[in-house]
């Protein structure tokens, strides 16, 4: 099995097994969900050509550059069905960005990406359930999370996540050190109105990270570029 698709599936089976649903939203991404509803202004440098896909004849509507459109429209689709918060999500699929390959960088990736809203979510939820996924994707090894302060347009406040695993399963040009994963923070008030809650009831957290890079820590992958090689060599050690 493929390295991603086996991640994928181990991944969905963690998070279901802590109560998170399973969702997808398009890789062919309008304007409003990719960038707007999530609280990009108009002139945020991850709209420029340099770093986007937009569709020549379709205006609008862009190659998806992350799966955080699902911070609007899965309560949107909730809502629609006649289901009040809380939620618990997670979309996985692959994301584009218009940039240079090299050996950590790739024009299109898989990304994770995981929300909880209701009327008392907070930071320390947050970091309980990133600790708890990395300690079973890598295996049962001991996991740390911490958070570093930054800054996202749709979280607030907003954290750099690094993750430290520790013990004998743990891989040994991982073992404890400190990696930075992703990114994640409690969702903007402007996130949750635009997914058609009030942010004064409701809050939330979301967080982000690359499973191909999760990938490369599990299986010390030297290249991120095999992974989408089509290069049986690679596939078939797995």
């Amino acid at each position: 099995m493929h390295p991603i698709s086996s991640l994928i599936r181990e991944a969905n089976r963690i998070f279901f097994s802590m109560g998170f649903t399973l969702v997808d939203s398009p890789l062919l991404e309008s304007d409003w969900y990719n960038f707007g509803g999530l609280n990009f202004p108009d002139d945020h440098p991850a709209r420029d050509m340099q770093d986007t896909f937009f569709m020549k004849d379709e205006p609008g509507y862009l190659l998806r550059t992350h799966t955080s459109a699902a911070q609007v429209r899965y309560p949107e689709m909730q809502l629609k069905t006649g289901i009040q918060p809380p939620y618990r999500a997670v979309s996985i699929g692959k994301v584009f960005r218009n940039e240079a390959t090299d050996m950590t960088h790739e024009a299109e990736f898989y990304q994770i990406e995981g929300l909880a809203i209701g009327g008392d979510v907070t930071l320390a939820n947050l970091k309980g359930t990133l600790t708890r996924f990395f300690r079973e994707i890598f295996d049962g090894s001991s996991a740390e999370v911490r958070f570093r302060p930054s800054f996202f347009p749709f979280t607030e406040p907003s954290v750099e996540v690094d993750m430290r695993i520790t013990g004998p399963s743990a891989p040994e040009k991982l073992r404890d050190r400190w990696i930075e994963i992703g990114g994640a923070g409690m969702m903007h008030p402007n996130v949750i109105r635009n997914g058609g809650l009030d942010p004064n009831k409701y809050q939330g957290f979301a967080f982000g990270c690359g499973i191909d890079r999760i990938a490369i820590l599990k299986w010390g992958i030297d290249d991120i570029r095999l992974m989408h090689s089509a290069d049986l060599r690679f596939i078939n050690q797995f």
